[in-house]
């Protein structure tokens, strides 16, 4: 991997992102380390370009929440919180768009309280029970979702037509037996992937001390299709107490 493809990701992080692109540029790594190995670099750079002063976090506009909890699928209380969600399938809902993932599954959530009330939020308050499985899916950060996005308004460049490499009496197959030769996979820019880390970032559930209300996405990891579930219930179980919600696949 060049480390200038690190470089490219932030002009913020100075002298720790070079070393660490140097780093990777010095390692034989495998295809699906090195894409690891990008996927991390991206999510490390996008959350650098967002640290802020903690008066400037608090101010950051992400996903705001509804007018109500009930204009969410479901609401539940715990304690003089009122949690409310709502299932997105494989949809990630981005306020510039709707980006899908295929390894995960979606949560939007809104949190009330009374007014200038505050709490402790973290995803980590959250777990997903699917089909009634009695072990609880846990939650997972916006980097782990980084790796499967995709964005239905993107497209690959379509590739020159490649020459003919027909050789004389090779029955119309190159001497490698490239016709044979499976599709090089579509690497997705680092661009778009920089740009849909920094959507999905953005409409997080927000994490640490909090005015409310607040809302933003909770994801899960599930690879399975939603025709397959019966049911679904968000767990809370946090600093202003439990509650669980029944939700609609």
């Amino acid at each position: 991997m060049s480390p200038w493809i690190l470089l490219q990701l932030s002009h913020a992080r100075g002298s720790e992102t070079l070393e660490y692109a140097n780093f990777l540029a010095g390692m034989r790594l495998s295809p699906a380390l090195r894409i690891g190995a990008l996927i991390a670099g991206i999510c490390v750079c996008v959350q650098g370009q967002n640290t802020q002063s903690p008066e400037a976090q608090i101010e950051a506009k992400g996903m705001p929440p509804r007018a109500a909890p009930a204009d969410y699928q479901a609401q539940a209380q715990a304690g003089a919180l009122t949690v409310a969600a709502e299932f997105k399938g494989h949809s990630v809902p981005t306020l510039q768009g709707t980006l899908s993932t295929e390894d995960n599954v979606v949560i939007e959530a809104g949190l009330f309280g009374s007014t200038g009330a505050r709490i402790r939020l973290s995803c980590d308050d959250f777990s997903l029970r699917i089909n009634g499985k009695k072990t609880p899916l846990p939650s997972q950060r916006f980097g782990a979702v980084v790796g499967s996005l995709k964005d239905p308004e993107w497209e690959p460049p379509v590739p020159a037509a490649s020459k003919s490499k027909t050789s004389l009496g090779g029955g119309g197959r190159g001497e490698q037996g490239g016709g044979n030769e499976p599709p090089a996979p579509v690497q997705i820019p680092i661009g778009v992937l920089r740009a849909m880390a920094q959507r999905v970032q953005k409409v997080a559930l927000p994490e640490g001390d909090r005015t409310l209300p607040q809302a933003g996405l909770i994801f899960f990891q599930y690879r399975g299709k939603t025709q397959s579930i019966q049911s679904i219930e968000l767990i809370y179980a946090g600093p202003a107490g439990k509650a669980t919600l029944t939700l609609q696949p």
